[in-house]
């Protein structure tokens, strides 16, 4: 392990994981004691459309994936239609490597709370959802419990501080499926229906929640909301670049000496990461990585130095995505990580259209024959043809998210396929494997 420079290390910016290695730091005492909720008193007395402004002009983007400018999100609620508005929060953190979000509400659930409730006073919302992944349990309870000890205090309920506001703030377990953390398969979940995605338009803003305006967040958006709040415009976008403002919390896992979550100012690269986790594990060499997760295509070695933003990931060809960095070394081999990822996709296709759940169920056979040792040359180009009809042509995000990993891999590691199909590589599964496969 490696001892990261005091230069690498200053580039850590704690803001939302600040409170995380506090005594207790979920108990709401501990949260007022270190500011917590002393955001929404300023809120309450400004004017929603001015907290919508705020939130523009800090330039937050959603932490879920797409990065969607969070200010104009909430902005396309409309206002005066005489329809509840509502705000889901997306807690359904499933895809691998994914690992962000789970600790933000272990260990300071009262961050999202508070965040949730300015974010409803700004679009009017009067009920709000915190829809959480079904296996999160301790964390569920620790959500639960700051709800109850938030009502306590006023901040939630009834004429919260004496505003004149109301909301009432449900935390909501789902059943463990995947495709629920797409948004509008939630919000099917949520009104008891199976979780599977909606055409769209119309979109949640104008038809979400029970066909009522909805705004939906990730986790790492709403929580980042007080702290802008408190610290203002200036003081947020004074981390991070132009573009991508703020920090985000970088999740790193893999062949790296310390694993874990590392929140920086978007804009770091991936070789100043691994030097701030005590760099790559001894004997290993990194050769291709995951920039937002399973779902994100795949960058090499040599992307080591692209900027950790949503424009320079997209720049290098991937996605920034849920900064779910996977770390691989050259111990390691592509082709069986996109076969294990496309077992994960494949299982947990909704089934609604035929490009994914027909797609993903003859990709993972052809990688079973290719890693067993029958594959052929034309395997290869089935791949790459499925992957390209499943791009851009699925119902839903799962679909492209499946895809990406085979064409990238493709891509960069072709002749790590045809060492397996030319015998210069031992197969990696035994001849069951194949059953069902031809």
């Amino acid at each position: 392990m490696t001892q990261p420079r005091r230069e690498i290390l200053e580039k850590l910016t704690p803001v939302l994981t600040k409170r995380w290695l506090s005594p207790d730091a979920w108990k709401i005492g501990v949260y007022e004691r270190l500011d917590g909720y002393a955001a929404l008193r300023k809120a309450l007395d400004v004017h929603p459309d001015d907290l919508i402004q705020l939130i523009k002009d800090s330039g937050l983007r959603g932490r879920g994936g797409a990065g969607f400018p969070t200010g104009l999100k909430w902005g396309f609620i409309p206002q005066g239609d005489g329809k509840p508005h509502y705000l889901v929060i997306n807690a359904d953190e499933g895809e691998p490597g994914t690992c962000k979000d789970l600790p933000l509400m272990t260990y300071d659930p009262h961050s999202l709370i508070e965040g949730a409730i300015i974010a409803s006073y700004a679009i009017r919302a009067n009920r709000a959802f915190i829809y959480i992944r079904g296996e999160a349990v301790h964390a569920a309870r620790r959500l639960r419990n700051a709800v109850e000890e938030a009502k306590a205090k006023g901040y939630l309920g009834t004429n919260i501080l004496g505003s004149g506001f109301d909301l009432e703030l449900i935390v909501h377990s789902g059943a463990g499926a995947y495709i629920c953390g797409e948004e509008t398969a939630l919000l099917d979940s949520l009104e008891g229906f199976r979780g599977q995605p909606r055409l769209r338009p119309p979109f949640p803003a104008i038809a979400g929640l029970y066909a009522s305006p909805t705004v939906v967040n990730n986790v790492g958006t709403i929580a980042s909301v007080p702290y802008i709040v408190l610290g203002g415009p200036a003081w947020w976008k004074s981390m991070g670049t132009e573009k991508s403002s703020g920090p985000m919390i970088y999740s790193l896992s893999g062949r790296i000496a310390n694993p874990g979550q590392y929140e920086c100012g978007l804009g770091i690269t991936l070789r100043e990461l691994i030097e701030m986790a005590g760099g790559m594990k001894p004997g290993h060499n990194l050769k291709f990585w995951t920039p937002g997760g399973s779902s994100t295509p795949l960058l090499t070695a040599e992307h080591i130095d692209t900027p950790m933003d949503f424009e320079g990931v997209a720049a290098a060809g991937s996605i920034l995505g849920t900064t779910a960095m996977q770390i691989f070394s050259d111990q390691d081999c592509p082709v069986y990580s996109t076969w294990r990822w496309l077992e994960f996709y494949h299982h947990e296709s909704c089934g609604k259209c035929t490009p994914c759940r027909e797609g993903n169920y003859w990709m993972v056979r052809t990688y079973r024959r290719i890693l067993s040792g029958e594959g052929t040359l034309s395997d290869l180009d089935t791949l790459q043809d499925t992957a390209d009809n499943i791009f851009g042509r699925s119902f839903c995000g799962l679909g492209d998210g499946a895809a990406t990993p085979v064409v990238s891999t493709l891509k960069y590691f072709r002749q790590d396929y045809l060492d397996y199909i030319e015998g210069r590589t031992a197969p990696r599964l035994s001849a069951k494997a194949l059953v069902g496969a031809h």
